[in-house]
């Protein structure tokens, strides 16, 4: 395996140039999401952070945010992720003629939500770090990572500390657009900054979010964003927590009008999860499902473009034992009425698997209502605490797909690579999201038995599996 890593030689280092120049030109040193100019019944975590009661709306625009800022700022910390090399910022000139790759160090914001040292962020604040400082009130604490969701861009932390100011927790759900609003955060690595803006929008879909079941429903606000204010607080006028600040829409990489937030709501259920069970546990309705189009409405003749059109049923799913079918028009789940993919997605993320809802859906012009009975990942209707298997010489973490995934790849079993950083698999050309069905024409199952394996071999190895594509795969190599 040495000898592999070893052979990858000046060729290797010379592609890397155009990287670094790719690199630089294209991301922040503070790794903020900035967007191009688009042509049964879960106990919650009692957190110090839950809803505050009897919230109500000012009849005229306040005279000043320093109520909202004074209870706010406080809860709000500076974040550090200290990670490993990025060979992307390096060139071969750099190795021969300069200092070579040094540790990383790129910042971001996040926000307390118990005093007791539970810290929520964004994924990509966090994203490959190996060391993560908490900076509060001029003090440093080592942080450790609870769990991530890709899916959303939330993260949580956790730090050795007692009777932290935790931030009052608001209720995205009954935000008003054109409601004001504060971005508190630590932009341009400048600690407890505040602006002001009003809601613009909700259950924004921008296309930014990674993970296998992206769930975007954002605030849209224009209170100013810049680099550092990701994981930072979006609050309303009381300086209660109504959102995670996340991404900025701009050419430059700075503010220029649009900034968007994850809801509390949704952060603080996936908070939740990640703090009591180390995986969110998402609630599968067995569907796929796209926006009502202008287009779609008149070949499909439907009179509305609220709700949303099954597009696909998985076998075996919720949405099948309820009797849903291809080319169904959803238009609520539950009490919450369904406009588009936004808040279809955002209000199946309030359930937990196994829990029971209404659906309202259109057939052929004709309403009907069905109970769908949700499912988890696996198919089930119980708890997930999902098995990893992580390896610092492979570089990544393996899982086992879940029951959707072998849906849409087709395949009956598999072990995924996640969490990929610099180790074998990547040396061996495989990326994040690959899904490996057989080692040397054995079933790839358990990930422990999988990672050991590729730990200890050498000899000639076949991989067989899935590109993030879709399109099989299969590669023998030589491992010395």
């Amino acid at each position: 395996m040495k000898s592999l890593i070893k052979t990858i030689g000046l060729p290797f280092l010379s592609g890397l140039a155009g990287a670094a120049i790719w690199t630089t030109l294209s991301f922040s040193d503070s790794k903020d999401q900035v967007l191009p100019t688009p042509s049964p019944k879960m106990e919650q975590m009692s957190f110090a952070s839950d809803y505050s009661p009897n919230r109500t709306l000012p009849d005229s625009p306040p005279t000043s945010f320093v109520e909202a800022s004074e209870n706010s700022t406080q809860s709000v910390v500076f974040i550090k992720n200290f990670s490993g090399t990025d060979p992307r910022r390096y060139s071969m000139f750099d190795y021969f003629f300069g200092s070579g790759p040094s540790q990383q160090v790129s910042s971001g914001s996040g926000v307390i939500i118990s005093d007791d040292g539970y810290i929520v962020t964004n994924n990509h604040v966090i994203d490959r770090a190996e060391t993560i400082e908490v900076i509060h009130q001029k003090k440093t604490y080592k942080a450790r990572l609870v769990g991530t969701d890709k899916n959303t861009d939330i993260a949580v932390l956790k730090i050795d500390a007692e009777g932290l100011p935790a931030i009052k927790r608001g209720k995205s759900r009954d935000l008003k657009i054109g409601e004001w609003v504060l971005a508190v955060g630590n932009p341009f690595n400048l600690t407890s900054t505040v602006t002001a803006g009003i809601v613009s929008a909700k259950e924004r879909q921008i296309n930014i979010l990674g993970g296998d079941f992206p769930l975007e429903s954002f605030i849209q606000t224009d209170a100013p964003i810049n680099p550092g204010n990701s994981g930072g607080a979006l609050v309303n006028v009381n300086g209660e927590l109504v959102g995670i600040n996340t991404a900025i829409l701009s050419r430059t990489g700075s503010y220029t009008g649009y900034g968007f937030a994850v809801p509390v709501d949704i952060a603080m259920k996936v908070s939740n999860d990640l703090i009591q069970y180390g995986e969110v546990q998402k609630a599968i309705p067995g569907i796929e499902a796209v926006e009502i189009t202008p287009e779609l409405a008149e070949e499909m003749n439907i009179k509305t473009l609220d709700g949303v059109i099954i597009t696909h049923v998985v076998r075996n799913g919720a949405a099948e034992e309820a009797g849903l079918q291809r080319s169904d028009v959803i238009t609520q789940l539950g009490d919450q009425e369904i406009t588009g993919m936004g808040s279809f997605e955002e209000a199946l993320s309030y359930y937990y698997p196994g829990q029971k809802l209404p659906v309202t859906f259109f057939r052929n012009g004709s309403p009907e209502t069905v109970q769908l009975t949700l499912q988890n990942l696996e198919g089930g209707s119980g708890i997930i605490k999902r098995e990893y298997y992580s390896s610092a010489l492979l570089g990544a973490k393996l899982e086992a797909v879940n029951t959707i995934e072998k849906d849409k790849m087709g395949i009956d079993y598999g072990i995924k690579l996640t969490g990929m950083t610099r180790g074998y698999l990547r040396d061996l050309g495989l990326r994040e999201g690959f899904i490996i069905t057989q080692i040397n024409r054995e079933p790839a199952r358990d990930p422990k038995i999988v990672g050991k394996f590729l730990e200890e071999y050498s000899g000639k190895l076949l991989l067989e599996g899935v590109a993030t594509s879709g399109q099989p795969f299969m590669q023998s190599y030589t491992i010395r």
